[in-house]
Formats: structure tokens, C-alpha cells, sequence
């Protein structure tokens, strides 16, 4: 079984209906990306196990088959902050260039084979009293994967990203995600609703016995009521009835957070539950076409530019 739920054989279904050529190999599955208005392609190996040199030129055939550029490796390997594996990392070198991580260099992961009365003296005096204010406010969060939960929770998502000024996937990706994974036992989508209205919604991924929070959006309005806070800590009760034992907050900043960055808000909240902050081996790239390679550098770093100019 993969390790990973962007591993898995519903990853691999929803990705060929966005558009992308999935390549099942034995331990893994690649994805790759046509460039736009060329016959090249970008591929990419999600959170597998580390390849093995052997599969490291199976990969470098296939790339070329695929008239890949390079394909961008991102082992499913995490090491507690500041101190990652350099012997992982040096074997990684010798096959690939380090490259630009999709995934967030660092995420807290929570121990869920604890009792919930340790996880919540574990937690920040702060987030324990909001779990226990939002309770008292009459806050209610459900677990629900209807249509009509899913266009709530697409709006308040698409208001959070507009309010916030971050990236986000269209809403075409979320529905053909939703629509791929409503029926399986990986997508769940919890509402925290106050006075009947839903004032957060957050998608999570049950995969291996792990707890993933990938996609998230609230409301501004009552925030007074801590609606975020009451729909984590029923997920992570959620998590330990389906015998999780680890829960992933997808991500977060580094040691020495900066309260200026836009991201500490989402970094703040997540370090409050209490969970270790862990690092990931990172990402490498696979060159298959050295010119090319850099050419792509050069101008996906001018797109970067002019996205952020938009902005």
C-alpha cells in the first residue's frame, strides 16, 4: 500500500481528470505536466518512499520517454526540525539537482495514539481555552460530504482566498476532487456551524493510518466563537476513533517563525494543538534535459514575477 494519499490509485484518477498523465510504476506513480503550447513535459513523484538508485534510472528512461524536462522528487521523508537525515540527502544528490519544494519545507504532526486528556494538556493554554470557549458558545461541528456541504464549504473557501491574498487551486480542482474522492473513506469535510450557520470547513485525508489537514476555510464573521478551533479538535477525536496515529497539519513555517509573515496566523494556530514540528527531506530534481532545465528556471521565476505583480 503507498504511503502517501497523493500515492494512492484515487490521487491518481482525479489527477488524469485535471489533465495530467499518470505513470504507475511498481512502488510509486508519476505525474507529468504538458507544457503549455510545447511537446516537453514536467514530472513529479509526490511523497513516495526513497527511490532506490535502480529506480532512479528507471525514472530517468521513463522521463525521457515522457519527453520530460525533469522530474521533481519529493519523498514522503521528515525528520524532526534541524535535523534532517544528510545521508538521505547526499544519496539524493547524487542522482538529482536540489530543486523547489511543492510541499511546505516544515509541518507539526501530533501523536494521536495518546489519550485526548494528554493531547489537550500537550496543548497551548490559549487553544485549550478556545476548544472549551467555543463549546460553551454552542459551536457544532459535523462531519458532512453532501453537495450542498461541499458548495458551502467551495464559497467560504474562495471568500477566505480573496480576503487572505494566497494561491489557490481552482474551483473546477476541488469539485473534480471532491466528485473523485466523496465516496472513499480518504476525503472527509467537517462544518462548524454557529446559530445554523457555518462559519469554518475543512477537508481532511484519512490515508495509512495518518490524519491530513490539506484544505481549510473560515468566516470572519463571529470569530469571537472559535469555530476553527472546536472543527481541529473534533478532527483529531475523528482521527483516534479511525485508529490514526499521527495527525499532519500539511505544513506550517520554519523554527524561528516571523510574526510578520503571512502565513504565521495559519503557522500560530496549528502550533497551538501541541504537535512536534517536523522537517522534510525536501525536494530534487531529476534533470533529464540539461539546457531546457534551465531555461524552465529562468522563466518559471519571471511567472513568479508577474503573478506577484498582479497580485
Amino acid at each position: 500500500m503507498a504511503q502517501h494519499p497523493l500515492q494512492s490509485q484515487e490521487w491518481a484518477e482525479f489527477r488524469t481528470k485535471t489533465g495530467v498523465k499518470v505513470v504507475r510504476l511498481k512502488n510509486f506513480q508519476v505525474f507529468f505536466h504538458s507544457m503549455p503550447k510545447l511537446p516537453y513535459t514536467v514530472g513529479y513523484l509526490p511523497k513516495s518512499a526513497l527511490p532506490t538508485q535502480k529506480e532512479f534510472d528507471e525514472l530517468l528512461k521513463i522521463g525521457q520517454q515522457q519527453k520530460a524536462i525533469f522530474i521533481k522528487v519529493e519523498p514522503n521523508l521528515n525528520f524532526p526540525a534541524g535535523r534532517v537525515n544528510q545521508q538521505v540527502r547526499q544519496f539524493l544528490l547524487q542522482s538529482c539537482r536540489p530543486g523547489e519544494d511543492h510541499f511546505h519545507r516544515y509541518t507539526f504532526q501530533l501523536d494521536l495514539t495518546k489519550p485526548e486528556e494528554a493531547l489537550l494538556a500537550a496543548m497551548k493554554p490559549k487553544t485549550r481555552y478556545n476548544i472549551r470557549l467555543a463549546e460553551r458558545r454552542g459551536v457544532k461541528v459535523i462531519p458532512d460530504k453532501s453537495a450542498q456541504a461541499f458548495a458551502t464549504y467551495l464559497q467560504l473557501m474562495w471568500a477566505t482566498t480573496q480576503r487572505q491574498g494566497f494561491y489557490s487551486h481552482t474551483r473546477q480542482y476541488h469539485r473534480l476532487l471532491w466528485e473523485t474522492f466523496k465516496d472513499t473513506d480518504i476525503y472527509q469535510l467537517f462544518l462548524a456551524k454557529y446559530k445554523n450557520k457555518v462559519l469554518a470547513a475543512y477537508v481532511f485525508f484519512v490515508y495509512d493510518q495518518v490524519l491530513y489537514y490539506p484544505y481549510g476555510a473560515s468566516s470572519r464573521e463571529h470569530r469571537e466563537v472559535m469555530a476553527p478551533h472546536a472543527l481541529f479538535w473534533e478532527a483529531i477525536k475523528f482521527g483516534k476513533q479511525k485508529n490514526c496515529r499521527l495527525f499532519d497539519m500539511w505544513g506550517s513555517l520554519g523554527p524561528e517563525a516571523d510574526p510578520q509573515d503571512p502565513w504565521f496566523g495559519f503557522h500560530r494556530f496549528k502550533a497551538g494543538f501541541g504537535g512536534q514540528l517536523r522537517e522534510s527531506i525536501g525536494a530534487y530534481d531529476l534533470v533529464i534535459n540539461p539546457w531546457l532545465y534551465r531555461v524552465y528556471q529562468i522563466a518559471n521565476k519571471l511567472r513568479w514575477v508577474i503573478l506577484k505583480l498582479k497580485k
